[in-house]
């Protein structure tokens, strides 16, 4: 790493933190290798190919030459610190995307070049958006044979905003790019062959001038528009001053009025200086920044300035976890307010913890590197954390605060785990606990009902790599299966007397009960009434509770298929009882068998989780996405259209959505999405449920 940025201290002002989000493929490692090499921090630009870049240092995006987890990398250009987040491009590590977004000071949104807009990217937008975070655009590849800039921009400002305008295109096309121009500077940036990232300015080409002042023109509008009083300016003078032109760019993009498109071709360093240069220049820093917050004892909102000052009350929020070998847990974090410095003392205002710092690194990649002290907007890391984790604010006690926590997606997979060596659950259970820990968009949880350790995700492979980890880093080997699905049992008649005398006599006091029962199905999610309609006491008060405890247990054991029986209202109206041999275990084992009996009497059905599933995909692939959703049982529901993708919601039964998620992806090239959520349950099919009581049948015979 360049000492440079190691021994200098950066004040809010000299800070940028920019967060390289975008599609898969899109050139965000390529980018962020070319950064480090152009300023210096390495002396020779990684490559992805050879699982030699310093972002994608971990074995598993090695191995499948992707980004699996966000990456913190830092460079100096002219006294200025850039963070740059290089976040995964693949939607099962999305939360990564989330995570960097929250804490960035700019969004560079990737748009290859040769594709155009894809799925991927509509996603970065949106959270880009839902953070307000400032954007710009990089159309990266340029270099690809079928490269087409003026079509990328075009979908850029088709999908996503008409303020996106180009602030650098390129000169020639595929392999022959060696030049952009820059729109603001009116110049030619040729840049030197080999790759280290430097360029020299000259002048536009005659042939480019005219493209080039239109451009010009164009962007000096949208900076005009951005402002009242610029506009009025640009009206009476035509033109804007070079002071107007940048205070104008610079508050255009801090209120997201201006998306400069830049062109780019990272893996040849082309387009790559220029670019972080500009954020420099252009791109706010955390100097002036205000973040919300809440009183933690009022739960107020609160306001907290980026103030480094000495009087500023040191507090910061941590966004990202990771486990390292010999190492422990390494909390990555934002200052907010103040300084941090090791050795401090600081409250988790989660659980009211006192939490020492420890050393406190410079990140980039896997390279640490310790320091002193971090001011105000900057990002680091610390080890060793006892009670603090993802989405925890630690601050001083003066400045009691507690920061908005980054929304996670749902998930969208699930799976059930078995270990493959029996006494093994503790291991396991510690280490889920700990991968949950380091990447919150992992879930898991035992299920009660069906006796199941459940895990859920954001896709197959997010399921898969955690399940190597597991292996890996706890030394438990699990099988993965589908998840029982949690059906319920119900009735569609009515039993009107379902009678059951438990008597048993073997010497000495015998057990006597005798109930007289009526079941009646109730409208679905009304859950379980009870009436006691007796009269004349042939059941005494004092075995009521008894009767409706034996009907409860039967309930929650199931009567067919084994599930929770629900919806259904059951009355105590006759019965008799010995003076001596009746007792409260009698008659609870004589109101469980009457009600089996009368239950199955009442034409029982199972009923199943339905879930609403909305589904966004290209317009190509919206047939064969609304077949497969039919071939599930699926009811389609809705349809709306987001530019030349369609979202298409449909209600689909549980069951049929395992793995849906790695289905979609194979169906549409990976360029389909969805989410789910629980919405209802719904009669099972006659066919479906016969097949589930025979094999809870034959289970149960397996038993006995």
């Amino acid at each position: 790493m360049n000492q440079n940025v190691l021994q200098k201290e950066y004040l809010p002002s000299q800070i940028r933190t920019v967060a390289l989000v975008g599609h898969g493929g899109a050139g965000k490692t390529s980018l962020s290798e070319a950064a480090l090499f152009a300023t210096g921090i390495t002396n020779r630009q990684g490559r992805i190919e050879d699982g030699a870049t310093v972002s994608d240092y971990h074995p598993d995006e090695i191995e499948r030459r992707f980004s699996i987890n966000t990456s913190l990398l830092v460079c100096d250009i002219n006294s200025t610190k850039i963070n740059i987040l290089d976040t995964p491009g693949y939607t099962d590590f999305t939360g990564e995307v989330k995570a960097s977004l929250k804490v960035s000071d700019v969004a560079a949104v990737f748009v290859k070049a040769f594709e155009g807009v894809e799925v991927g990217t509509e996603i970065v937008w949106r959270y880009a958006e839902e953070y307000k975070r400032p954007t710009l655009f990089i159309v990266s590849k340029i270099d690809h044979d079928n490269a087409d800039f003026s079509k990328a921009v075009k979908q850029i400002k088709e999908r996503f905003s008409n303020d996106a305008v180009i602030a650098t295109f390129p000169v020639g096309i595929g392999a022959n790019v060696q030049s952009v121009v820059d729109v603001l500077g009116m110049k030619l940036l040729t840049f030197k062959s080999g790759g280290n990232g430097s360029f020299t300015e000259h002048e536009i080409p005659a042939e480019l001038k005219e493209q080039a002042a239109q451009l010009h023109e164009e962007l000096v509008e949208k900076i005009a528009e951005s402002d009242e009083t610029l506009l009025d300016k640009f009206f009476e003078a035509g033109t804007l001053g070079e002071e107007e032109l940048r205070t104008g760019l610079k508050r255009g993009i801090a209120e997201r009025k201006v998306l400069p498109v830049f062109a780019s071709a990272p893996t040849v360093n082309i387009g790559v200086l220029n670019v972080f240069q500009f954020i420099v220049n252009y791109c706010p820093s955390p100097e002036h920044a205000v973040v919300a917050g809440i009183e933690p004892s009022s739960q107020k909102a609160i306001e907290i300035k980026s103030d480094a000052g000495k009087s500023a009350p040191p507090a910061l929020f941590v966004f990202k976890t990771v486990s390292e070998h010999h190492v422990g847990e390494l909390s990555f974090f934002k200052v907010y307010s103040g300084t941090i410095s090791a050795g401090m003392d600081l409250v988790n205002e989660a659980n009211n913890k006192v939490e020492r710092l420890g050393q406190i690194f410079l990140m980039n990649g896997k390279e640490r590197k310790e320091v002193a002290k971090l001011y105000a907007g900057d990002l680091g890391a610390v080890v060793k954390l006892k009670d603090t984790h993802t989405n925890n604010t630690l601050s001083s006690k003066s400045l009691p605060v507690i920061f908005a926590p980054i929304g996670f997606p749902e998930p969208v997979i699930s799976a059930a785990i078995v270990p493959k060596s029996k006494g093994e659950e503790d291991k396991i259970g510690t280490g889920l606990h700990s991968l949950h820990e380091e990447d919150p968009t992992f879930i898991m949880k035992y299920d009660s009902e069906t006796k199941q350790t459940v895990v859920y995700g954001q896709g197959e492979l997010h399921l898969t790599i955690i399940i190597k980890r597991l292996k890996e880093n706890f030394g438990v080997d699990v099988d993965v299966i589908e998840p029982r699905i949690p059906y319920r049992e119900t009735i569609k008649a009515i039993a009107a007397d379902a009678e059951y005398k438990h008597k048993k006599q073997s010497g000495g006091r015998g057990q006597y009960g005798h109930v007289h029962l009526k079941i009646e199905p109730l409208t679905r999610g009304a859950g379980f009434q009870f009436e006691d309609a007796i009269v004349g006491g042939v059941v005494p008060g004092r075995f009521v509770p008894a009767v409706e405890k034996g009907i409860g247990e039967a309930m929650q054991s199931g009567v067919i298929a084994g599930y929770q029986v629900v919806d259904v209202r059951v009355t105590l109206f006759d019965g008799t009882y010995h003076d001596v041999d009746s007792d409260e275990m009698s008659f609870k084992i004589a109101s469980s068998m009457a009600f089996k009996k009368g239950f199955k009497e009442a034409k029982p059905i199972l009923l199943e989780p339905m879930y609403e599933v909305e589904v966004m995909v290209p317009e190509e692939h919206m047939g064969d996405v609304m077949g497969d959703l039919s071939s599930r049982r699926g009811k389609i529901s809705g349809m709306d259209s987001d530019g030349s993708h369609q979202i298409i919601k449909a209600i689909v039964p549980l069951k049929e959505l395992y793995r849906y998620s790695t289905t979609l992806r194979s169906m549409t090239q990976g360029r389909g999405i969805h989410r789910q959520k629980f919405s209802h349950y719904e009669e099972v099919p006659r066919e479906i449920t016969e097949k589930i009581i025979e094999e809870y049948t034959k289970s149960r015979q397996g038993e006995e």
